[in-house]
């Protein structure tokens, strides 16, 4: 097994050859070189600078990115319409290189925020749309790794090979370190909730109001918790107690200005292969027992319950109706699944359709975001009666991110399980859907079980 020092050594050898090959004579677009790792990196360092990562410990697939070899970001209604305008340029004009053979390809970050409207002005927060092609990405899958060292047009060979070599002095080292176990357990301070219980169950009073009404036939709430822990979270640690906690969900890291999005959803907006579309629909939950016969009674009572089947219906048919202006050949499960994550279980339906002519990634999320799992039905109207209903800005929470090949198919989570962490402070972000029979404490409930997720995991990072 070669030391970290002869691994950097080989890529530098690599980088050398694989720069003097490079289609660099064009003056737009971007250019990417692919260096086979020796093996899948033990470790994903967290290096100063704006820095990405996506791990799904089941899928044995990561992904992650260092630096901006390009970004567009937008906000408004047509946000997505402009990053989509600005892939779409991009796709004829970014070349790439595979000198040794990986199979392997380059690829860009895709995320935006629940909604359009402008996020407060505080320092670090994420741009409300982002589309990202990191200068330095590591990507694994199956065993196979590989570096993508990324750069615009139009640029030299020699600023490559000073720019690409010392990105790699930084992050190499790094790369096959010893991981970090869980730390202790510590004790998380609970130092605000919006809203608190009382004002919970009033929210949800009145969102029944309009349901009964008739306005509305679903809407999900949501809370905000800020915690402190007695010491500085380790984001490294972090991660990686939710990928052991949560092996069957998307792991999200998303960081600027020394503050980290983390994310562990168990939900696809939409995967994108081809032609081939698959969109989860997930809706109706129900907790976990550590009794096998308890257990087991949980979820036969969810798949029976009339008010979980109801509003897992409203979400299946919602994904189908965006679906049926841009694909064909739309397929649903005669019932739901059952996924079952270490804190909860939820009613799950795959829904795979295939996709017109020239849909990408983009128009699919223009099409789906947001669904009734994370807004309401029908969407617009739960949309705007959440924009003045709820007494805080998502953000990111119920937005969406994840990764697109340069031909912009992909892959989207929706961002659930989530917190935003800077120092020894976190906010948690947790949600449940309300429909007719909805009741405020058992709801409440549901989020405490959904804040459990990341609270178990801060306590040891």
């Amino acid at each position: 097994m070669r030391a970290p020092l002869q691994v950097l050594d080989q890529l530098k050898a690599a980088l050398t050859e694989g720069v003097a090959a490079l289609p660099l004579d064009q003056d737009q677009g971007l250019v990417s070189l692919l260096l086979a790792l020796p093996r899948v990196p033990t470790s994903l360092p967290q290096l100063a600078g704006p820095h990405f990562q996506f791990r799904h410990v089941h899928r044995d697939e990561l992904r992650a990115g260092y630096g901006c070899a390009a970004e567009w970001s937008a906000e408004g209604p047509d946000r997505l319409q402009r990053l989509a305008a600005a892939g779409r340029a991009l796709r004829p004009h970014w070349d790439r290189a595979d000198p040794d053979e990986t199979g392997l390809d380059a690829f860009a970050m895709f995320g935006f925020a629940a909604t359009g409207d402008a996020a407060p002005m505080i320092e670090d927060h994420l741009p409300n749309a982002l589309f990202w092609v990191p200068e330095v990405g590591v990507r694994a899958c199956q065993g196979e790794a590989a570096l993508v060292l990324s750069a615009p047009r139009p640029t030299t060979a020699e600023r490559l090979l000073q720019r690409w070599s010392e990105a790699l002095e930084r992050l190499v080292p790094g790369l096959y370190r010893p991981v970090d176990g869980p730390l202790t357990a510590a004790h998380l301070r609970r130092d605000f909730a919006e809203p608190d219980q009382a004002g919970w169950a009033e929210l949800v009073d009145q969102a029944l109001h309009e349901i009964n009404y008739g306005s509305l036939q679903k809407v999900v709430l949501s809370r905000r918790l800020d915690v402190a822990g007695t010491r500085g979270f380790d984001v490294d640690r972090l991660l990686g107690a939710l990928s052991c906690l949560f092996p069957s969900c998307q792991v999200v890291q998303l960081r600027r200005n020394g503050s980290s999005f983390v994310a562990a959803t168990p939900e696809r907006l939409l995967s994108q292969q081809g032609r081939e579309i698959e969109v989860d629909a997930i809706a109706g939950t129900a907790g976990r027992d550590a009794d096998s016969a308890a257990d087991t009674a949980l979820g036969l009572a969810l798949r029976a319950s009339d008010k979980n089947l109801r509003e897992h219906q409203f979400v299946i048919d919602a994904i189908c109706e965006a679906l049926e202006p841009c694909s064909t050949d739309i397929e649903t499960p005669a019932e739901p699944q059952l996924m079952q994550l270490s804190n909860a279980q939820h009613l799950w339906s795959p829904i795979r359709a295939y996709a017109d002519e020239a849909v990408d990634v983009f128009q699919l999320a223009e099409q789906l975001h947001p669904t009734p799992a994370t807004n309401g039905q029908p969407r617009h109207t739960a949309r705007g009666w959440l924009q003045h209903g709820e007494p805080f800005d998502r953000g990111w929470y119920t937005g969406a991110a994840g990764t697109l090949e340069p031909d912009l198919s992909g892959e989207l989570w929706v961002l659930l399980r989530c917190a935003r962490i800077c120092g020894h402070r976190a906010e948690l972000y947790a949600g449940a859907g309300i429909v007719k029979g909805s009741d405020p404490a058992t709801e409440w409930d549901e989020t405490e079980a959904k804040l459990g997720a990341m609270l178990s995991a801060l306590q040891f990072a």
